[in-house]
């Protein structure tokens, strides 16, 4: 019981970590297009 209980734990973090780590990569994808240099012709 103990183990089923460690294991839905540990896959209950891995899922917030992995959501965070999204946020973070779409916020980041964000500000780099926001603050690209303008390229002059």
């Amino acid at each position: 019981m103990k183990k089923i209980v460690l294991i839905a734990l540990a896959a209950a973090g891995a899922i917030v970590a992995k959501k965070k780590f999204d946020q973070s990569r779409a916020e980041q994808a964000t500000w780099a297009a926001v603050t690209d240099p303008v390229a002059k012709p």
